[in-house]
């Protein structure tokens, strides 16, 4: 349930409640707004605790969340989550965030090369993978720390953020070292163990959406992120499995704005593995922020025929300097700045 405060509430006035709240054996986390301060509780629903929160003269109402993701919810959170890192970048609000590099992380000449290609281009973020979660067993598994310790490099070289793949509670440490932002692939959306772990921590965690997973599922599986306490996760489409063959997923924009609307978190599409062809990038990219995307994971390689992993859908560095710029006017017709 959700406890509203009357307008104005003091601190002492919200710490009576949550301190209450407490002692009835629920947890409980705070959402401030502009107006006044919203609690969540967390916890089984009791008819006798909601009657004594209505009694308090503190509080203006109580309010029964319907939704299974409680904290990842508007009704919880109505203002939308805004997620800083540094004084380099904010997710969520105006500024339109891209994140780009290649799949995999293969050598550093090729990393650098690729760093200093998709920074000309306007990104501020680079993605690439030390760990790779491959369906071959015989395909390029990525460098692991080594790949790591390239990352770490090419950031002290470019001043560009890392964004990174963790690929269970195992390596959760060594990749939080490296990364500014941890991914949580496809393939561990619903790795519980894993997002236990990320909930542990306060780092920006980055969770794409499931193979086959339902928008309902990949709230939920934010939300095991959430409850941790780390409230700091950004959600990626990525596209689902479906029946057409012509595109390695099916990018499902609709789940943009619907989740827009479902929850607070920030979402960016990535449209590189939505759809699996460099020729289908752009126009999907343009398409995602029609939709309301905060922002896109694009994959760029200084060499894309070379790549070990993922080439077909690569950009070249010279198309995506061309993709950005054509991303600017998309952008601002949406209120984006790019």
């Amino acid at each position: 349930m959700i406890v509203v405060m009357n307008p104005g509430a003091q601190e002492k006035d919200i710490n009576k409640i949550t301190d209450k709240l407490k002692q009835m054996g629920y947890g409980v986390h705070l959402s401030t707004g502009e107006n006044r301060t919203v609690i969540g509780v967390i916890g089984q629903r009791r008819e006798e605790a909601a009657q004594a929160m209505e009694a308090m003269p503190e509080v203006e109402q109580v309010v029964f969340i319907t939704r299974p993701f409680k904290l990842a919810g508007r009704e919880f959170h109505p203002e939308n989550t805004v997620i800083s890192i540094g004084d380099q970048v904010t997710i969520g609000g105006v500024d339109l965030t891209v994140m780009a590099g290649p799949c995999a992380v293969e050598n550093e000449e090729q990393l650098l090369q690729a760093a200093e290609a998709v920074k000309a281009g306007g990104a501020k973020i680079l993605r690439a993978g030390a760990f790779k979660p491959r369906t071959s067993p015989y395909s390029f598994q990525g460098l692991e720390q080594e790949g790591l310790d390239f990352l770490n490099e090419v950031r002290t070289k470019t001043g560009l953020l890392i964004v990174t793949e963790v690929m269970d509670q195992f390596t959760v440490k060594e990749v939080a070292e490296c990364a500014d932002i941890i991914q949580v692939g496809a393939r561990n959306m619903q790795n519980y163990y894993l997002l236990r772990e990320l909930g542990k921590i306060r780092k920006p965690v980055l969770l794409k959406r499931g193979l086959s997973a339902t928008i309902e599922e990949w709230l939920m599986a934010a939300e095991y992120i959430l409850s941790g306490g780390n409230y700091e996760v950004i959600l990626c489409e990525r596209g689902i499995r479906t029946f057409e063959p012509y595109t390695r997923n099916t990018l499902d924009l609709s789940a943009v704005p619907l989740v827009k609307q479902l929850s607070h978190l920030p979402i960016i599409v990535d449209p590189s593995h939505g759809t699996g062809l460099a020729a289908l990038v752009p126009a999907m990219s343009k398409a995602a922020l029609a939709a309301g995307a905060d922002g896109l994971m694009i994959e760029v390689h200084p060499n894309p025929q070379e790549a070990l992993s993922d080439g077909p859908q690569s950009l070249t560095p010279g198309q995506f300097k061309d993709l950005t710029n054509e991303l600017k006017g998309v952008a601002l017709s949406v209120g984006k700045l790019i």
